[in-house]
């Protein structure tokens, strides 16, 4: 009986969590050093520059995350359809009431309310806010080289922090605002720490005043992009003590819920932006349709695991773990244009490695804390339902 305590289920349950948390990380990595570079070539190279049609594809391609996990878990399941559907029709019902409330229990006489209202004004405002981030990205991809790209949007995750404090009672710690301030330095000076820039793969294209407002422009959608997250996170996750599987069925759940949103909503300024002159309406052909559907699955494959990750974690930790994608990309430059980093895209780098090494001790710290009084405060065993929803892993 004391080998099964409250503390030792938060502890199975929290291993559990961060090891499903370190696969998504890695896929979440991969997948977006893929899109980088595919994105920049197929704007750059390929000519193929309609930064708002490739922002509709991408993110209109995350209503797929649903229904390959419903294929992916019904390939699990040994259960008859009927039975299966049912009990994931529930699951999704449950948890998104969950959500709306806020609270693990959800007292049996709401159970009835449905949670759909809720859901479809909580993904009209996110889908919003990332799609004004996500634009700038676009918009930027063909005015900046990869590596500054990567390295200004990724400060979304010390905005992250900023609007965590507010939305999220996040407490406001002298070692994590450390942190972001010696990440913020590693990021200036990858972006403009010598006079070619941190990565080179653009060649002398790319002017400095053309990229100089790219990274303008990058660096709005940084903000805007840490609000999303923070957003999400507080209106569209599960409380903490849901299991890790639940909490992953319903990320890619509301993933979907974004894409469909984006398909059935966000094609009105397509024809717009064409009748304006702003972005003439064409659909790639050929090789650059091939490698725009690659980035675009990439793209989906990111946005899943990187929900997921947020859904798991804190936005925050998912922001600063997704730095690590900057000495990929600028290593993968290397290999794809045989110029290698410079000092100041070294020097950056590692500095925005040690800011990741401080938050993540930091944040390890701050849950091991947290866990310490749950179970001097829990001695009762109200935890012991913590991996109870067994059904959904």
């Amino acid at each position: 009986m004391r080998s099964r305590s409250p503390g030792t289920n938060a502890r199975l349950a929290a291993k559990k969590k961060y090891t499903y948390a370190a696969f998504f990380l890695v896929a979440s990595l991969v997948s977006f050093t893929v899109q980088t570079e595919l994105a920049a070539y197929v704007q750059n190279g390929l000519g193929w520059d309609k930064a708002y049609c490739m922002l509709y594809l991408t993110h209109g391609s995350w209503s797929f995350l649903w229904p390959l996990q419903l294929l992916f878990l019904r390939w699990k399941s040994r259960e008859p359809w009927p039975q299966f559907w049912r009990r994931h029709k529930m699951l999704i019902r449950s948890t998104a009431q969950m959500v709306e409330r806020q609270e693990l229990d959800v007292p049996l006489g709401l159970t009835s309310y449905s949670p759909w209202p809720y859901l479809i004004r909580t993904t009209a405002f996110v889908t919003i806010s990332l799609t004004v981030a996500g634009l700038s990205w676009y918009l930027a991809v063909s005015m900046t080289t990869p590596s500054d790209l990567t390295a200004i949007y990724n400060c979304s995750a010390f905005f992250a922090y900023a609007f965590s404090v507010p939305l999220l009672k996040e407490r406001l710690r002298l070692d994590k605002s450390a942190a972001v301030a010696i990440a913020i330095v590693g990021v200036l000076v990858v972006a403009y720490g010598d006079g070619n820039g941190g990565s080179s793969s653009e060649g002398p294209s790319l002017d400095g005043g053309k990229r100089l407002l790219g990274n303008l422009i990058i660096g709005v959608g940084s903000v805007l992009y840490g609000l999303y997250e923070v957003l999400y996170k507080r209106f569209a996750c599960p409380p903490e003590g849901t299991s890790a599987g639940r909490g992953i069925i319903f990320a890619n759940t509301f993933g979907s819920l974004i894409g469909c949103f984006t398909l059935f909503v966000l094609w009105i300024p397509l024809p717009i932006l064409h009748i304006l002159g702003i972005e003439t309406f064409e659909l790639p052909t050929g090789r650059t349709a091939l490698l725009l559907f690659t980035s675009v699955v990439m793209n989906m494959i990111f946005a899943g695991s990187f929900l997921v990750l947020i859904s798991l974690t804190s936005p925050v930790l998912s922001s600063v773990a997704a730095l690590l994608t900057i000495f990929i990309v600028a290593i993968v430059d290397w290999f794809l244009t045989g110029i290698p980093p410079t000092a100041a895209a070294v020097f950056g780098g590692l500095l925005i490695i040690g800011a990741f090494a401080m938050l993540s001790w930091s944040t390890w710290r701050e849950m091991a804390e947290d866990e310490r009084k749950r179970r001097e405060v829990d001695l009762s065993g109200d935890d012991d339902d913590l991996g109870s929803d067994k059904d959904d892993d």
